[in-house]
């Protein structure tokens, strides 16, 4: 490989990264990679759309604390000091469905699969299956369905996260048609007989 497609595969994103992945391994899991590609692909929305009518202060202290509760994880690679804080935001409304969908990323990492799909459920039901914590959560527990070899739940689930606007459950479903896989293994083998000149021009 030249020195300047070295370059240019550095200055890949994780996003793009990941599309590499699925386009040239679509039957591999999700990956770290694919997470931080659902995470960037996430759009930002400042409005709270998960159905939370909590006002004034006590929102302002709760917003706070989910805060710091992902800080503990991101930063300081603590999901159990997460998992406290958001613990104490739904001490504080059990009606916020962002506070059960932020526990169940932190039980993900500490493999508390049945206890992050239990707080994923309670996420879509208080969210109503709408809104941004509804697409982190079907994408969520798609992944976990697809980790533990339920595909038809995790397309399901991957479906409503894309109607949802999820870029990466987009993705995520193509790589899980058995069709594109096919195409992409073909693809792949045409494109390493290029690469050692087995091709006619």
């Amino acid at each position: 490989m030249a020195d300047d497609e070295v370059e240019r595969a550095d200055d890949l994103s994780d996003r793009d990264r990941a599309i590499l992945q699925q386009i040239f391994n679509p039957t591999l899991p999700a990956t770290d990679l694919d997470q931080r590609s659902m995470r960037e692909n996430e759009d930002d929305e400042s409005a709270d759309d998960d159905h939370d009518d909590t006002g004034g202060i006590l929102r302002q202290k709760i917003l706070d604390l989910e805060a710091e509760g992902v800080r503990a994880v991101e930063k300081e690679g603590d999901a159990q000091k997460a998992i406290e804080l958001f613990n104490q935001t739904i001490e504080l409304n059990d009606k916020r469905a962002s506070s059960y969908n932020n526990r169940a990323q932190a039980k993900r990492l500490l493999a508390d699969v049945e206890g992050a799909k239990a707080d994923l459920e309670k996420a879509i039901q208080l969210s109503k299956g709408r809104g941004r914590v509804a697409r982190q959560a079907f994408t969520q527990r798609a992944l976990i369905n697809k980790l533990e070899g339920r595909d038809d739940l995790a397309r399901e689930d991957f479906r409503k996260a894309a109607d949802l606007g999820s870029e990466f459950s987009r993705l995520q479903l193509a790589a899980m048609n058995p069709y594109a896989a096919m195409c992409n293994a073909m693809m792949t083998e045409m494109m390493r007989k290029i690469a050692r000149g087995e091709t006619d021009p």
